[in-house]
């Protein structure tokens, strides 16, 4: 599934060498050249990950890391390192300052991508595209199909991106605000209510395969996504 991934690089000829092979992938990339501008993007829209250059003007990329976990709203962005550092307490540096993953310069265009995949998936399922299946409900991120007990289900856009973040994000309590930004984006502006109905729809249209009760009104907090009564 295309990420958007923000790419902080200050060596034109690497950066767009990268950016290339990103979006022959699939993925949408945001560039920055320096520390303020990557943070002056992040503070604009999320990103889905962050491919973050060691040795940058203005700020290293190990202070962006550090400035970033310490957030609330970016603590949970994935994050790769890229630096021409081998050495192993480079790596433990970069690591220890909140990075998902650390790729030593030169690499493939094959490894970074395999890396950002295994990133994803580990970090945000929900921009993968495997399929999930819980309960016999099932849906493919490939096909944009949903399925309960092999009986189609018809979802609108919004509520298909919502039943896939629940689904792979199970047994956790999300709050209004939280859903926005995941599943909007938090560059979206539209009220928290929205949500409510979005939730009703995705209920109505899980009701006749058995599958409404999954996703569970948690009072005073928000929703979540459980086989648990």
């Amino acid at each position: 599934m295309p990420a958007n991934i923000l790419l902080v690089e200050d060596e034109p000829a690497i950066q767009e060498l990268i950016a290339f092979n990103l979006t022959q992938a699939g993925h949408h990339v945001l560039r920055a050249s320096t520390a303020e501008a990557a943070l002056t993007l992040v503070k604009n829209a999320l990103p889905d990950l962050v491919l973050l250059d060691w040795m940058l003007p203005g700020a290293s990329g190990v202070d962006i890391a550090k400035k970033l976990r310490a957030d609330e709203r970016t603590r949970h962005v994935p994050i790769i390192m890229l630096t021409a550092r081998s050495d192993e307490q480079d790596k433990i540096a970069g690591l220890e300052s909140g990075a998902d993953d650390y790729i030593t310069k030169p690499f493939s265009p094959r490894e970074l991508l395999a890396r950002i995949k295994a990133v994803l998936r580990r970090r945000a399922p929900q921009m993968t595209d495997d399929a999930v299946e819980v309960k016999g409900l099932r849906l493919d991120p490939v096909t944009h199909r949903v399925s309960g007990h092999e009986n189609t289900i018809d979802l609108g856009p919004t509520e298909f991106r919502l039943l896939h973040f629940f689904m792979t994000h199970p047994e956790r309590v999300h709050s209004r605000s939280q859903l926005l930004d995941q599943v909007w984006g938090d560059h979206v502006f539209v009220e928290e209510r929205t949500v409510d109905v979005h939730i009703r729809r995705l209920r109505s249209a899980l009701e006749p395969t058995g599958h409404a009760s999954l996703i569970q009104t948690v009072r005073g907090t928000g929703y979540r996504f459980s086989t648990q009564a």
